[in-house]
């Protein structure tokens, strides 16, 4: 009775394993039948790495297939890319973006990486004035005039103020590549980038001051309220003070005296004219009347 019982339970576990066996397969061809084959789209991306200021040409841009989520502002059309300024470097095999490039017709070059309703201004720098080499394209500016103002108090001296706070450099000399390492170059000429207001200031500024440029950390872009400090103070250790609040440097200097009106004084109305003395005088059948003045009769009767 024993073997008929193992017999039984050998013959009921060789069925369990056979069904386990062809259950798992099953479901395993299943789930390969039903998994989604990865797609993809054919993107334009750089050919190779292209710096600022190159004009894309036909050999610049691949369309290659591109896995996964589709870039923001990406290209399937190469020839929509061509002719076209990268204002922002672009490497290889990297979506060619609608922001990194600039306008159609735009072309390329230095002028096609200033935005728009901005203005490049060119300053004259030395070694001093330019930080000893160290403003190089990407890096942020204050930047600090000095002089004599017109109307201003001859007995401080020489005044040093903060013009421009936050102003990115463009370029530097020739170059208007972004330097990642920040190597210091010595260089004549800094291009800032400036609204049109600024353009006028800082124009006016190199002819009539010494601008000085001070070399600031670019994710601070707070601005810093500064009175400027004068030669005098230097010596003194005193301090120019803040213009008060709603101040118009532009406005009359000199103080208006209060206009003094003139009191309104009336004319006496004319004496009122007393009506004259009637004297009527009667002879026989002739009657005629005579007038005198009333203010003479009454003087008359006073004596």
């Amino acid at each position: 009775m024993n073997k008929r019982l193992f017999a039984v339970l050998g013959f009921a576990f060789v069925v369990a394993s056979l069904a386990s066996v062809m259950l798992y397969r099953l479901t395993s061809s299943k789930g390969q039948t039903t998994k989604a084959a990865p797609t993809s789209v054919k993107l334009a991306l750089a050919a190779k790495d292209l710096e600022i200021g190159t004009v894309l040409k036909d050999e610049d841009v691949a369309l290659s297939d591109w896995p996964g989520a589709i870039p923001l502002g990406s290209a399937t059309k190469p020839q929509d890319l061509v002719g076209r300024g990268v204002i922002s470097k672009i490497y290889a095999k990297e979506p060619i973006l609608e922001n990194r490039l600039a306008p159609k017709g735009a072309g390329g070059g230095f002028a096609a990486t200033i935005p728009k309703g901005m203005r490049a201004v060119a300053v004259a720098v030395n070694e001093v004035v330019g930080v000893a080499g160290f403003v190089v394209p990407g890096q942020h500016v204050d930047i600090l005039i000095s002089g004599n103002p017109p109307q201003g108090n001859g007995a401080l001296g020489t005044l040093t103020k903060t013009l421009l706070q936050n102003i990115e450099v463009l370029s530097a000399g020739q170059d208007f590549k972004k330097d990642a390492e920040g190597k210091p170059v010595a260089v004549q000429t800094v291009n800032l980038l400036v609204t049109p207001e600024q353009a006028e200031q800082l124009s006016l500024a190199s002819h009539q001051t010494t601008i000085q440029l001070v070399l600031r950390n670019p994710l601070d872009r707070d601005i810093a309220p500064t009175p400027g400090t004068a030669l005098a103070h230097l010596f003194s250790g005193g301090k120019l003070k803040l213009p008060a609040p709603g101040f118009d440097p532009d406005a009359d200097p000199k103080p208006r005296r209060p206009k003094v009106v003139a009191p309104v004084v009336q004319a006496a109305p004319p004496p009122k004219k007393e009506a004259p003395f009637v004297m009527e005088i009667i002879s026989g059948t002739k009657r005629a009347e005579s007038k005198f003045d009333a203010s003479a009769a009454a003087a008359a009767e006073g004596k």
